[in-house]
């Protein structure tokens, strides 16, 4: 049976066919195809605060990209730039603070890594521009930059991206303070690229956007993550699926 992976999702006016700017739910078809080139499932999460119930179903987590997180989340106010989704964020951090407290394997796409580093009591830059005073991590809107990077050795984002100097990248926020997450990538000009933490088998956050390389490692690393989860995942997880 294939690892089941949870992708949460957008929340955005979206248009198709004769509708337009209607409130969609939606995810980019890259990570989909990412993770099912990988071995898994993936399955789409809306935005629900209510409870972390459906990782009862998942073996994995990835956080997709997307809006910038809240300010209010890590105590500022939002900048001029800034461009947040609460409802979503609340959503993913009822997620996140299930998937801690299970060690299911989780991985943090740009945004996602945000998020991560949030939910452990960290903070961001808010405008990444104005900190090493170019926009070469966002060229233009909707074109992705690339910059050289280097990982920390005998690390999980080392072990997973090795042989690695170039990624991707499309973000103008990024990581200022980890939380309780270790910084082990870095961005030629000292962006935080990667964290994780060491004392779970499987939690990491990358700033770039492996769905839309040609090697997405991470994302083939987390459903192998959530292979060997599922495989020794606790008493009950799934046992409703296919009742009726």
């Amino acid at each position: 049976m294939r690892p089941v992976i949870g992708v949460t999702a957008y929340v955005e006016p979206a248009s198709w066919a004769v509708w337009r700017d209607v409130p969609a739910v939606l995810v980019p078809e890259a990570y989909v195809r990412a993770v099912t080139a990988a071995g898994g499932r993936a399955v789409v999460l809306p935005p629900d605060e209510r409870d972390p119930d459906v990782l009862e179903v998942v073996d994995g987590l990835l956080l997709a990209g997307g809006a910038d997180v809240d300010p209010a989340r890590y105590g500022q106010l939002p900048a001029p730039r800034t461009e947040s989704r609460p409802v979503r964020d609340a959503g993913e951090l009822t997620l996140v603070a299930g998937a801690l407290a299970t060690d299911l394997p989780v991985l943090g796409v740009c945004r996602g890594m945000q998020l991560l580093a949030v939910a452990t009591g960290g903070a961001l830059h808010q405008h990444l521009p104005d900190v090493v005073g170019h926009d070469r991590h966002r060229p233009a809107p909707g074109v992705y930059g690339e910059h050289p990077v280097r990982f920390a050795p005998d690390t999980l984002a080392g072990r997973v991206m090795a042989g690695t100097d170039m990624v991707n990248s499309y973000h103008h926020q990024a990581v200022a303070d980890p939380g309780r997450l270790t910084v082990t990538g870095w961005s030629d000009d000292g962006v935080v690229e990667a964290l994780e933490d060491p004392d779970r088998p499987f939690l990491l956050g990358v700033q770039w956007h492996p769905e839309n390389e040609p090697d997405p490692r991470p994302i083939a690393a987390l459903v192998d993550a959530a292979r060997e989860w599922s495989d020794r995942r606790p008493t009950g997880h799934r046992s409703h699926v296919g009742r009726t």
